[in-house]
């Protein structure tokens, strides 16, 4: 299948300045990881918006930055949707003190790794998955 990367945005108005660099980022990333892109949406939306998400599938009452699917079946091929919460994206880039481009690359590339298998529920995945983020974000800025 040839691989399809979109990007839409649901009740918010926010796009990015750059798809096709944002694409050639995540194919690039997968081709990293050994995997071949499917399908995947990444969807910019709102607090609410995400937070209904998280509490009618995963059963959280609470705000997050990102959630994302998995529908990728046996074999190397990434396919999924991630969404987006711009609202958070926003908040969190002013706690950290960066620009938001910044923290909405962070974020997205959060969830391409969530794609590709990596997990965050421990202290050990957490650094893993830090230490994916930064190394693939240097991707991008060089």
């Amino acid at each position: 299948m040839e691989p399809l990367i979109q990007f839409f945005s649901e009740e918010v108005d926010f796009s990015l300045d750059d798809e096709s660099l944002i694409r050639d980022w995540i194919l690039n990333v997968l081709r990293s990881e050994a995997l071949d892109a499917g399908v995947i949406n990444l969807i910019f939306c709102n607090d609410v918006y995400l937070l209904d998400l998280n509490q009618r599938f995963l059963e959280r009452d609470t705000l997050t930055d990102v959630i994302a699917f998995d529908y990728g079946e046996e074999g190397n091929e990434v396919s999924g949707d991630i969404f987006i919460s711009i609202d958070r994206v926003r908040e969190n880039a002013l706690s950290y003190g960066l620009p938001t481009h910044l923290e909405v690359h962070r974020v997205i590339i959060h969830g391409i790794l969530h794609l590709c298998g990596y997990r965050d529920s421990v202290a050990v995945e957490k650094a893993e998955m830090r230490s994916k983020e930064d190394k693939y974000l240097s991707l991008l800025t060089s």
